[in-house]
């Protein structure tokens, strides 16, 4: 299925869910946020799979000063 990862369009398997792609994008799982569509996706949802065509922004933290 197709999707736009942080305004870039990527095909991944059709069973993708935020873990897989987070894990696929070799991101942590810690300190990270994740949209779908313009909404925050909860990590009580990472093991769903998401909707194709989706818009998901991968947020992670920074730390400054």
């Amino acid at each position: 299925m197709e999707l736009t990862v942080n305004g870039e369009d990527r095909l991944v398997p059709d069973d993708t869910s935020a873990a897989l792609l987070l894990d696929r994008l070799g991101l942590p799982d810690k300190g990270v946020a994740i949209a779908v569509n313009g909404a925050v996706h909860p990590r009580s949802r990472w093991d769903e799979t998401l909707p194709a065509y989706a818009e998901v922004e991968v947020l992670t933290a920074v730390q400054g000063g």
